[in-house]
């Protein structure tokens, strides 16, 4: 696969991880998050078949369909449901996006190292959904939130994941671990949970 592509999905990537991080309309988040499997496919196909890459892409596509179908009945504003003492201004999520991001630039540099034979803009990717999903995780305690923040840094850990083992055993396990959050997040929504118990 050629390196601008690479770049191009790792870009990709990032965009869509910032865009979770700074929207505030579940439709745009959930698009974002959609787009986020589509960059994923071209990262974890670098290292894996195909068919593997497609299996991860498809069942992220479906886990973003289970919130959506969970979100469709639900009142429209829901980002409104946020915590309100928890920093939720968007230049507050913007600067500390940026900082993430600025020490992913780094740490890089450093994973890069570790793995020689892997691509600069796998492994940039990879911690770019790491570093953001821990960040979304970081700055919210809704229970949609939570469960795009989970499932964003899972995608980071499956392309890195993707070059050390190409498993159809393990493809599975991650594909089920990723329904499964999507389900329970699914739960977590319908039961309408204060953040207070999520604690």
């Amino acid at each position: 696969m050629s390196e601008f592509l690479l770049w191009f999905s790792a870009i990709l990537l990032i965009v869509a991880a910032l865009g979770l991080v700074l929207s505030r309309d579940w439709r745009w988040s959930l698009a974002y998050l959609g787009l986020q499997y589509v960059g994923m496919y071209f990262l974890v196909e670098a290292q894996w078949p195909v068919v593997m890459a497609a299996t991860r892409t498809v069942t992220g596509v479906m886990a973003t369909a289970v919130l959506g179908f969970t979100l469709v009945g639900k009142r429209d504003d829901l980002p409104a449901m946020e915590a309100s003492n928890l920093p939720g201004g968007r230049l507050f999520r913007l600067f500390a996006s940026l900082l993430v991001l600025l020490s992913i630039s780094q740490a890089s540099l450093l994973v890069q190292s570790w793995f020689i034979e892997v691509s600069p803009p796998v492994i940039y990717g990879a911690l770019s959904l790491l570093g953001m999903g821990l960040l979304h995780l970081g700055i919210t305690a809704n229970p949609f939130r939570m469960t795009l923040g989970l499932l964003t840094t899972l995608a980071g850990f499956e392309i890195i994941f993707s070059t050390l083992e190409n498993s159809i055993v393990v493809t599975a396990l991650l594909s089920v671990v990723t329904m499964a959050l999507a389900m329970v997040g699914a739960y977590l929504i319908n039961q309408d949970v204060e953040p207070e118990v999520l604690l």
